[in-house]
């Protein structure tokens, strides 16, 4: 429940600051006086689009502060403390901020949040109706949407059923559609995948092999150059026929050095120096004469090699620029492969699937339209007995189920008719509703869905247009009996109305003759006899006017007596 409202320098109002209770509490004022900042103000707290143009004049920008009772509200403050606000006392306050340069920022519970998470924390605590949720129940989805509403979650359940199959029916249905038109493009992608991976079967190449065969044909294309360079480098290190070689000189040098080690300990580590480089050398002339006898002038396997080397060639040429790349594409292209092969069975089973969710889909939109005509006939009594008591005495609402194709809402169309006289036919709202039956067929509807929905506020802007007389008289009663159960707070011109209201704040307008302001003021007894009297005569302080006003009053006071205590906190 909101506790108060406080609003700075939005519209025409300055500052002001508003208590509220429970029950229902009225907003009244002269025409421009500024009663539709209230529900402005409440949309900016409940994450509604900030209007720079709504910022006062010449202020820098507007604020509006809302404090909400949180007591039965377990959820919303787990929402507030998720967003990193705070909740002191069960009570929480949400504000907004709007520049008059543009920028808007939010607060809850002292946290600055984006404006989205305060509008998922304020959307559980108010539903506003104005003169556009009239014009909006004319739409068949409004209307759809307050049948589904009346049949609570029984009915919400079938729908979320009815979707989730509907969702999936379309996947399906769109994947069996791309399959079969492509299965000529996916036969041919598996043809060259079958060529393909015949190709790279045929050479069936081993990873590294590419590299291994390019360092042995570079070997056997030279093996004439290289044995030439061995041999010579072989009779360098140790000739075999007494030419004078690298092992006999280091021999000799090794020989004169030991021959003198023992006078001179510098000449005796050089003698090791060079006797460990004599070892070397031997080894490296054993190794290089092993190399020299096993050196080969092979055409047959430098053939052999060259051949194989173009068919890896050709395969890296198609397939990746290495081995290891042909070898990862061949493994891809084997599963590809598995799944194009597969298309027939993918098809069957896609088709199976589709025939099967289309029967499930049926059935869910069939048990769909029983609860919808079910909850629709229900509804359709509850808001023609609403009718009845809003000075409609002889009107009837029906509800029309009617089937059509199947489409994300259900397979049926749900329309409201209206017979607003004995004997006429009911038609359309759009068709047979005038300015005034509309707002009291939007009335009735909100006072029986309150019972099904779970909002401690209920915001009602000027939804009474048209509407005049008794019938203004009734409307007054049914607010009042909606404000039983919840807190209901309406911006009303008709003094009917406003007489049923357990608070009356009346928005007053001051000017200094370049500036306009307003505020509000909460209205003593007195206060809303002589509110009353302007709203029924135009002047304030007629003896008629106020009698009337006074009659007003004790004709509420007395149909409001009854409900005294029953009332939601």
């Amino acid at each position: 429940m909101i506790e108060e409202i406080r609003i700075t320098s939005l519209g025409v109002i300055e500052s002001s600051r508003l208590e509220l209770g429970p029950g229902l509490t009225v907003v009244t004022g002269e025409t421009g006086a500024g009663k539709t900042m209230v529900v402005t103000a409440l949309g900016l707290l409940l994450g509604g689009r900030a209007d720079t143009g709504a910022v006062r004049t010449g202020a820098k920008q507007a604020r509006v502060e809302g404090v909400v009772d949180l007591r039965r509200l377990p959820s919303t403050v787990a929402g507030v403390e998720d967003a990193g606000g705070e909740v002191e006392d069960d009570t929480v306050v949400l504000a907004r901020n709007v520049a008059a340069e543009g920028r808007s920022r939010a607060f809850v519970g002292g946290a600055a949040v984006p404006v989205t998470t305060l509008a998922a924390v304020a959307e559980p605590l108010v539903a506003v109706h104005g003169q556009s949720d009239q014009h909006r129940l004319l739409q068949p989805r409004a209307q759809r949407d307050a049948v589904d509403r009346f049949g609570g979650a029984p009915l919400a359940a079938l729908l979320e059923t009815y979707r989730d199959l509907y969702r999936r029916l379309g996947e399906t249905s769109a994947e069996l559609e791309e399959v079969t038109t492509s299965a000529r493009e996916r036969a041919r992608e598996a043809d060259l995948l079958r060529f393909g991976l015949g190709e790279v079967e045929a050479v069936s190449p081993e990873p590294g092999e590419d590299a291994q065969l390019a360092a042995e044909e570079a070997r056997l294309g030279h093996a004439d150059t290289i044995r030439v360079a061995v041999e010579q480098a072989r009779d360098a290190l140790s000739s075999e026929t007494g030419a004078p070689d690298a092992l006999g000189t280091t021999a000799v040098a090794r020989t004169a050095l030991e021959s003198v080690r023992e006078h001179d300990p510098e000449v005796a580590g050089l003698a090791d120096r060079l006797a460990e480089i004599t070892y070397l050398l031997s080894d490296l002339a054993a190794d290089v004469s092993s190399y020299a006898t096993g050196v080969d002038v092979d055409p047959n396997r430098l053939a052999a090699v060259s051949e194989r080397r173009a068919a890896l060639t050709a395969l890296t040429r198609k397939y990746g620029d290495t081995v290891e790349e042909v070898l990862a594409w061949a493994e891809r292209s084997a599963e590809r492969l598995l799944d194009l092969d597969g298309t027939d069975e993918r098809i069957a089973d896609l088709t199976a699937e589709r025939n099967r969710l289309t029967a499930a889909l049926l059935e869910a939109a069939d048990a769909l339209s029983a609860a919808r005509t079910e909850a629709g006939t229900r509804l359709a009594a509850a808001v023609t007995e609403e009718l009845h008591l809003l000075a409609m005495p002889h009107a009837r609402l029906e509800v029309s189920v009617t089937p059509v194709a199947p489409a994300p809402h259900g397979a049926d169309d749900v329309a409201l008719l209206l017979a607003a006289n004995t004997g006429s036919d009911a038609r359309p709202l759009a068709k047979g509703a005038s300015g005034g039956e509309l707002s009291r067929v939007m009335l009735g509807l909100e006072v029986v869905l309150a019972d099904t929905d779970t909002v401690p506020t209920f915001v009602f802007d000027e939804v009474d247009a048209g509407v005049g007389g008794a019938a203004a008289v009734e409307v007054g009663r049914r607010l009042a009996a909606l404000a039983r159960s919840a807190q209901v707070l309406v911006v009303t011109h008709l003094p009917q109305v406003a007489a049923y209201a357990d608070r009356h704040v009346v928005v007053t307008k001051a000017s200094d003759g370049s500036v306009t302001s307003s505020g509000l003021t909460v209205l003593d007894d007195a206060g809303r006899e002589k509110e009353l009297s302007r709203m029924l005569a135009g002047l304030a302080d007629s003896d008629t006017a106020r009698a009337h006003a006074r009659e007003l009053l004790d004709v509420a006071q007395g149909a409001r007596e009854p409900a005294r205590g029953t009332r939601r906190d």
